[in-house]
């Protein structure tokens, strides 16, 4: 069955009065959409960048929680007609909660198109990799260091990964536009529930 993220899990499991930071506003959070959506496709976008567009994007249209995106495979993805000359709609399987019970989600044209540009990229990132490309829908971006060995880009992310990703976009948006908007939250979880309750106010 299709649906969006109006039938996710946790739109309906009562989560929400117990999170205890209010959500940002909806406008908010479609500006955040659009402003990642923005950078990442622009030329030279930065892979960190394009990644956390991703992220953004997906939790927009499932409503899910990092540790549910971290299961998403590249095969859960439909982009739809590998040849189509325009956009359009595709897929995604989730499989939510500690129970993993799987719900497939539509994807809009726009966030397609920009997966089908990470799916360039994540490629690009594992090609120093001995063997396969790992199927984790979102790898790693950088070189790290785990208790002083070097951990190639291109591998599965942490939870942790996708926590520092989105402060580090958080501080440097916030430090750019200053006084002219209000400073987003260091937690993405204030920006997720405000998709999530908007689907619950329209079911």
């Amino acid at each position: 069955m299709t649906s969006n993220h109006a039938g996710s899990p946790q739109a309906s499991s009562g989560e929400l009065d117990r999170y205890p930071r209010p959500p940002v506003s909806l406008e908010e959070a479609e500006w955040v959409w659009r402003e990642l959506t923005g950078e990442a496709m622009r030329p030279g976008a930065k892979p960190e960048t394009v990644r956390l567009a991703v992220i953004t994007g997906l939790v927009r249209a499932t409503g899910t929680r990092y540790g549910d995106l971290l299961r998403v495979r590249v095969e859960d993805i439909d982009l739809g007609p590998a040849r189509s000359g325009r956009a359009a709609e595709g897929s995604v399987l989730v499989r939510h909660g500690k129970h993993r019970t799987p719900r497939r989600h539509l994807l809009s044209a726009d966030l397609v198109v920009l997966l089908k540009h990470w799916m360039v990229v994540r490629e690009e990132l594992a090609a120093e990799l001995e063997g396969s490309v790992p199927r984790a829908l979102l790898l790693t971006v950088h070189h790290t260091h785990d208790n002083g060995t070097t951990v190639a880009s291109g591998l599965p992310i942490t939870r942790q990964g996708l926590v520092l990703s989105w402060r580090r976009f958080v501080h440097r948006t916030n430090a750019q536009y200053g006084a002219l908007r209000p400073p987003l939250p260091t937690r993405f979880e204030q920006v997720r529930r405000a998709w999530v309750d908007a689907a619950q106010e329209h079911r």
